[in-house]
């Protein structure tokens, strides 16, 4: 009987065959596909699942809640919204007075009220001065 230990990794990226916790396991048409955190753009949270967009245009559907999948994430990751989780690295415009936030694949995520002003801050630290 073979151990669980023993079966080899092929699936996964030289980095993710330590078991890396960055990645995150998403369940697609049967596989199991390992999305790095440097492909998302971000994540929409629907109770107990999530929605995660890729920046190849792709969207899956896990069943973790955001806050689980949070803990997983680079610091590139900010919680816009009580539903939203978004890379900073795909944030190509903000507008309606801060309120949303455009992402490169064209979509919009809403920005909480409580958030604009602590969103806004990090955007122009880390040099994203992107104006509406």
């Amino acid at each position: 009987m073979k151990t669980f230990a023993s079966f080899p990794l092929q699936n996964l990226p030289d980095s993710a065959a330590g078991i890396n916790s960055a990645y995150i396991s998403v369940q697609s048409m049967g596989r199991t596909i390992f999305l790095s955190p440097d492909t998302i753009t971000f994540m929409e949270g629907e109770g107990n699942y999530t929605f995660i967009y890729t920046a190849n245009g792709k969207k899956y559907l896990v069943s973790k809640t955001l806050k689980s999948l949070a803990c997983n994430l680079n610091e590139n990751f900010l919680r816009v919204h009580k539903s939203y989780l978004v890379n900073t690295d795909y944030v190509v415009e903000r507008i309606e007075d801060d309120r949303m936030l455009r992402m490169s694949c064209g979509k919009e995520v809403s920005v909480s009220r409580r958030k604009i002003k602590e969103i806004t801050g990090i955007l122009d630290h880390t040099n994203l001065r992107i104006s509406a």
